[in-house]
């Protein structure tokens, strides 16, 4: 089995109107960490930049247009890709995993269409993995309990600290917590 964990830092909430900045993750296959990555990407406009969401990556505008421009980005996730599958095999895809993994997924197909490429499922599947959810059942059967489902706050639950809104570090820790629910709840 192929996944790709993946976490995205964005300029707001709305996909259509705001922009990837950053992008990391974790390639994993058969259970084994094969790859990691993070771009740092120019939005490709910088008319709908949320002051809000600067605020919680801790950047600045000035740093922003320092980073690669998105097709630099873009060229450089679909050759990570590349290694790893073969787009035009249908039964060779990643299963998308993070924490919220939906609000990742929908950045990265319209990361994808404005980069002009319809084709964000030639490398994804649609059976996402989502810290989220698997943090919801569990609340729900009373196996863990907790105030929200916050990536920092299930953290902490499992004796994890965690400085978030760094996207390598809030998918190194996803990751981690995938594998520690799937490990103790799931393969018992």
């Amino acid at each position: 089995m192929k996944v790709c964990y993946f976490d995205t830092e964005t300029t707001g909430l709305d996909p259509i109107k705001n922009d990837i900045i950053q992008i990391a993750g974790i390639i994993e296959i058969d259970k084994k960490v094969e790859g990691e990555f993070k771009f740092n990407c120019q939005p490709f406009s910088y008319e709908n930049i949320s002051q809000e969401a600067l605020n919680v990556h801790g950047m600045s505008i000035d740093d922003i247009k320092k980073f690669d421009k998105p097709q630099v980005v873009y060229n450089n996730l679909i050759n990570l890709f590349s290694r790893y599958l073969n787009r035009y095999d249908c039964n060779d895809k990643f299963y998308p995993a993070g924490q919220n993994i939906r609000f990742d997924i929908d950045f990265l197909k319209q990361f994808f269409i404005k980069n002009r490429d319809k084709y964000y499922g030639s490398w994804f599947n649609y059976r996402a993995i989502d810290l989220i959810s698997l943090s919801a059942i569990l609340e729900y059967t009373g196996s863990i309990s907790v105030n929200n489902l916050k990536l920092e706050t299930i953290a902490e639950y499992f004796g994890y600290e965690l400085k978030a809104h760094d996207a390598l570090e809030d998918i190194k820790m996803t990751r981690k917590l995938i594998r520690e629910i799937i490990e103790k709840y799931i393969n018992t």
